[in-house]
């Protein structure tokens, strides 16, 4: 997905240079005073191709080439008298040899490899500018007869070496920005993530004294059995009911803790923290490298694949997670040495609709309606001790809860499980106020 939208982002880069550089290259003046011209577009045009990172540079080089040849005539026919195409073409293409040298060294050199060592992209961007200027100037000197002088190519030297760091130097201030803005994003997550750790430190100490409760329950009340059954002479109805209403004080207090972890981590994970808000993209990464290493540590071999759409907005990172890594860890589990889990997410008008395929042992027809109840479940560990099997139903509530519905596609033949979540959109976005 990262590379698709890398892709687009060079193609609006392409389009825009096409149409924009051939009007720039206007700015122009003549040092030589013969047709080679020297304009402010060859600085945009470097500019422009440190950011490409998927299409091939030299691919520019030709479309803007051609496009600033097409450009020039264009402007001759319209507005110059006596207009012959021949010898109009001929005072112009050379120019396409300029930029399509020019792109082709930095597409060999690999000149986007080197952002993090901008005196060296100077250097090699002022050799690039001076071999294409020099190229231009051969192709003008064979074709038109211009003349090339040693001051001609001392003119350009200086020429290269001011259009390139000139660049440079806007490159490295929009890199320098970019880098303190990561800076930034990354204090302001560690700040938040050591404030979330402090706040669940906070709730399990919490548990840790409702674990206590439930642990003297546990022995109270076993010790109550204990003297029921052996020693029914010494059956007092009023020291009984004391003990009794004891236990149930105990338990009344482990319901409070339990209230209070429960709200706790309540405002942890619905918070609106903008931090709890991450690309679908991002989400969808971290649930398949935590599952990859839940299937290797169970000896498994799965592949993961995902379908994701590019036009979803920033989702609650907490709610997505838990509801579609109970999915895929389940997914993971029915599996029994080797399958595909396939992960689809995309956006409807009003939804965002989520698919968990796997390819593993599939779910019986007369089993389906009872996979959402609390308490059923199918896995078993070696010494045949069922799971809690709260996960499904534990999905299905949250889902409930923000107004979405889930489904079941389970296809027995091809051993295909699909689940199917819709939720609206406005119940996992952040809200505006």
């Amino acid at each position: 997905m990262k590379t698709n939208e890398n892709i687009k982002d060079d193609l609006y880069i392409l389009i825009l240079m096409t149409f924009s550089l051939p009007i720039i290259s206007q700015l122009k003046f003549y040092p030589f005073h013969n047709t080679f011209r020297v304009s402010f577009s060859s600085a945009v045009f470097l500019f422009f191709l440190l950011w490409v990172k998927k299409i091939p540079l030299v691919s520019y080089g030709i479309a803007i080439g051609t496009s600033t040849v097409v450009f020039r005539i264009t402007l001759d026919y319209i507005f110059k008298s006596g207009f012959q195409f021949y010898n109009d073409f001929l005072l112009h293409f050379p120019a396409f040899f300029y930029y399509l040298v020019f792109s082709y060294l930095l597409y060999i050199i690999k000149i986007n490899n080197f952002h993090n060592r901008p005196l060296l992209i100077g250097i090699i961007a002022t050799f690039v500018d001076i071999t294409s200027s020099t190229t231009e100037l051969l192709i003008r000197f064979l074709v038109l007869k211009n003349s090339i002088s040693a001051y001609t190519l001392g003119l350009i030297f200086i020429i290269a070496i001011t259009r390139s760091f000139f660049v440079l130097g806007f490159f490295n201030i929009i890199k320098l920005n970019e880098a303190r803005t990561i800076v930034k994003e990354k204090e302001e997550k560690n700040r938040y993530m050591f404030l979330l750790i402090s706040n669940l430190y906070a709730e399990s100490i919490q548990l840790k004294k409702s674990l206590s409760y439930a642990e003297n329950i546990t022995r109270n009340c076993y010790n109550l059995y204990e003297r029921l059954q052996n020693n029914h002479s010494d059956f007092n109805s009023k020291k009984l009911s004391q003990e009794l209403l004891n236990i149930a004080g105990q338990v009344h207090e482990i319901k409070k803790d339990n209230q209070r972890i429960y709200a706790g981590l309540s405002k942890i994970i619905l918070s609106e923290d903008s931090k709890d808000y991450m690309n679908i993209i991002e989400i969808a990464s971290i649930m398949i490298k935590t599952n990859r290493k839940y299937a290797a540590s169970l000896g498994k071999k799965i592949e993961f694949l995902t379908d994701i759409s590019s036009n979803i907005p920033e989702l609650h990172s907490y709610t997505v997670m838990s509801i579609i890594n109970n999915l895929v860890s389940n997914s993971v589990e029915s599996i029994e040495r080797n399958g595909i889990i396939k992960i689809y997410i995309h956006k409807t008008y009003s939804s965002i609709v989520f698919k968990v395929e796997d390819n593993g042992s599939g779910i019986p027809e007369r089993k389906r309606e009872l996979i959402f109840k609390p308490g059923y479940t199918t896995k078993y560990n070696e010494l045949g001790e069922p799971s809690t099997g709260i996960g499904l139903s534990y999905v299905k509530e949250i889902v409930t809860n923000l107004k979405g519905k889930i489904f079941l596609n389970n296809e027995a033949k091809n051993k295909q499980t699909i689940f199917t979540i819709e939720i609206p959109i406005k119940s996992l976005v952040r809200r505006m106020t």
